[in-house]
């Protein structure tokens, strides 16, 4: 049996097989070696930055909300008028010359 597909039950890491393609891998390797760290510890430390940046991320509505209504025109109708306010402007120029 191959080590990499025991899983131990009772321990608090398993084995998990990822497949990189070689630029990758190597990149990894030498980043290993450069930073005296362990494959597996790069990886972690990767992956773990990589959750808190999703935890983090916003979705558009959120970040919006500071903004919805704080430049507001205070007219409540400009979604259902925008119709006649654009004739209304087109009519004064051209009456306007």
């Amino acid at each position: 049996m191959n080590a990499n597909y025991i899983i131990k039950t009772n321990s608090a890491e398993q084995i998990t097989t990822a497949r990189l393609p070689v630029d990758t891998r190597n990149r990894l390797v030498a980043l290993a070696r450069a930073k005296n760290k362990t494959k597996s510890e790069i990886i972690i430390e990767a992956l773990e930055t990589y959750y808190k940046q999703e935890e983090n991320e916003l979705d558009s509505y959120t970040l919006g909300l500071p903004y919805f209504g704080r430049y507001g025109s205070k007219t409540g109708d400009l979604s259902t008028s925008y119709k006649q306010r654009i004739k209304e402007k087109l009519r004064a120029r051209q009456n306007s010359y």
